[in-house]
């Protein structure tokens, strides 16, 4: 049987990157969050096939996570990150595209719109990462992760506001992608001990984020235990232009929960001229 988490492969740099590529159009790029044994099909694989009817959707595994290379000796950070992202856009020879952030990847796709102001337009951040916050008990025990069934299902207790969802399948499917050869190893090396300097080397800084001049869309689930309701407010608060929404009952998973909420919230948002 396929791995459907498995589709393109392209040379980024000096490493392959593993990329879902659907539709046709204008190009969103969504970027995955960092939770344990994650990817860009588990993450987004709600939204892909939806947004892909009105434009091509791009989504890449990120360096250190799913099925993307990871090279021996390489830096987990923001600067290797926005460098695939940019070298991914060069190999595909995509000048411009819409971004999508989630959580981690809001944090990334803050710092490309900040340092490449000209490869980007529309913006979107859930969730995200990239201001100033203390760690939460949510996010230590996301990046403290150990593999084992309970601890999987404990954090997927975090993450999602709806129990209904965190079925045993789940949390058996999720270890089992956390164990799979070398994600755990990459996984832990990325936010050690003590993992509010995670946190903080994710952080924009805040008069950078103000001159962001991109149409931005935020959204944020108000009981999420893992990135605080706080650092969507305050991105609305200084990003010039954006609005805020905000799902009740709704955990760190909104592109879960709310999926066809949040995917018409996406579409109405990139098509509106």
């Amino acid at each position: 049987m396929s791995n459907p988490e498995i589709a393109n492969i392209v040379k980024t740099g000096s490493f392959n990157t593993n990329y879902h590529d659907l539709g046709k159009g204008e190009t969103i790029i969504f970027i995955h969050g960092s939770g344990p044994g994650v990817s860009a099909y588990a993450n987004w694989r709600l939204s892909m096939p939806v947004l892909a009817e009105k434009f091509r959707v791009i989504a890449p595994d990120m360096v250190g996570f799913g099925y993307t290379d990871r090279p021996a000796g390489i830096k987990y950070n923001m600067q290797n990150w926005a460098k695939q992202i940019i070298d991914l856009m060069d190999a595909l020879d995509i000048k411009k595209a819409h971004l999508v952030g989630n959580s981690f990847g809001g944090a990334l796709a803050l710092y490309l719109v900040i340092n490449h102001k000209e490869r980007f337009d529309k913006l979107v951040l859930m969730g995200a990462v990239g201001v100033e916050f203390d760690l939460t008990y949510g996010l230590d025990k996301a990046w403290g992760y150990t593999p084992s069934i309970e601890n999987m299902k404990e954090l997927l207790d975090i993450f999602a506001y709806d129990r209904s969802i965190v079925t045993d399948d789940l949390a058996k499917l999720r270890y089992e992608a956390s164990i799979r050869p070398g994600f755990q190893e990459s996984f832990s090396s990325m936010f050690p001990a003590p993992r509010q300097n995670g946190v903080d080397l994710m952080q924009n800084d805040e008069q950078d984020i103000k001159k962001i001049t991109n149409e931005t869309l935020i959204i944020h689930g108000r009981e999420d235990k893992v990135i605080p309701l706080q650092n969507s407010i305050r991105l609305n608060q200084i990003i010039l232009k954006s609005q805020l929404h905000i799902f009740g009952q709704c955990g760190h998973w909104t592109q879960i929960e709310h999926k066809d909420r949040f995917n018409n919230l996406l579409l109405n948002f990139f098509l509106e001229k």
